[in-house]
């Protein structure tokens, strides 16, 4: 069972959200102690959360995505509905690009009936000496303003990259945060160097890891995230600390979605 920071992190709904809906309905956690009013999730509850995040995102009411779900398994019913959002997003302007998007990326994966496998393993990754730079910023989309500024900082440095890189983001906050956000973005060097402002450059412990590759757009991530979930309750495992992502394949390298690559590395502990 998670807690609702945990299951708030992983589905990257926001607390106060799943509370909100818990109350009408739409998504109900599954235990909710009677005596603390704590509420507790399972984790074959993030695929249905992700389709929630999703469908707002799309722009649907909470009243229409309580319908699309109850029909979700009708494939007929769910073109439909999703046809009838395309044509309503078609009449507005630039804003609705990004739900456009999401729509027609929905549509594709449902026709195409894709068979979602993401294997998860344990692992080490070994101590590692990294420029690291921690900021709040205002949304989880503008995680290139982390990476532009540790770039703006180093590169008279002329900072030589350890082999493999990695380039990585740990997400500090325990919960999914609409705005405000704390993260860490830090990237493995070699050599040594002097610290600036922002960037401190620091050795990293080992840590031991469950992680699950994922290759695609950052959309269908949250899949992914209940993978490794569900692998850490059948294995024995709990979260150790913040969870990251190292990016071997990111815009930085690509503007096509499908060919990024993402491995997810929860730390973890047994039980």
């Amino acid at each position: 069972m998670l807690k609702i920071g945990e299951f708030s992190k992983l589905s990257r709904i926001s607390v106060r959200m799943l509370r909100h809906y818990d109350e009408i309905g739409l998504l109900k956690p599954a235990e909710t102690d009677r005596f603390t009013d704590y509420r507790y999730y399972r984790e074959d509850q993030l695929p249905a959360a992700g389709r929630i995040a999703t469908l707002r995102d799309m722009g649907f009411s909470l009243a229409d995505i309580a319908k699309i779900l109850d029909v979700y398994d009708d494939r007929d019913k769910m073109e439909l509905f999703f046809a009838a959002r395309r044509k309503e997003l078609e009449a507005v302007s630039q804003d609705t690009e990004r739900k456009l998007t999401l729509l027609d990326a929905a549509l594709e994966r449902m026709r195409k009936e894709e068979a979602m496998d993401h294997e998860v393993v344990l692992k080490t990754i070994p101590e590692r000496y990294a420029a690291t730079i921690r900021m709040t910023l205002p949304r989880y989309e503008d995680e290139g303003v982390i990476w532009g500024k540790l770039a703006e900082e180093t590169w008279q440095m002329k900072l030589k990259e350890d082999d493999p890189c990695l380039c990585a983001v740990t997400y500090l906050d325990g919960e999914y945060k609409e705005e405000n956000v704390d993260m860490m973005a830090w990237k493995t060097v070699r050599g040594s160097y002097p610290d600036t402002e922002h960037v401190k450059f620091k050795t990293l412990p080992e840590v031991t890891v469950a992680s699950c590759v994922y290759r695609g757009s950052y959309t269908q991530i949250t899949d992914a995230y209940a993978a490794v979930i569900a692998w850490m309750e059948t294995n024995g495992y709990e979260p150790a600390e913040a969870m990251f992502n190292i990016y071997h394949v990111s815009p930085h390298e690509t503007q096509d979605p499908s060919e990024f690559v993402t491995e997810i590395c929860y730390p973890v502990k047994k039980k």
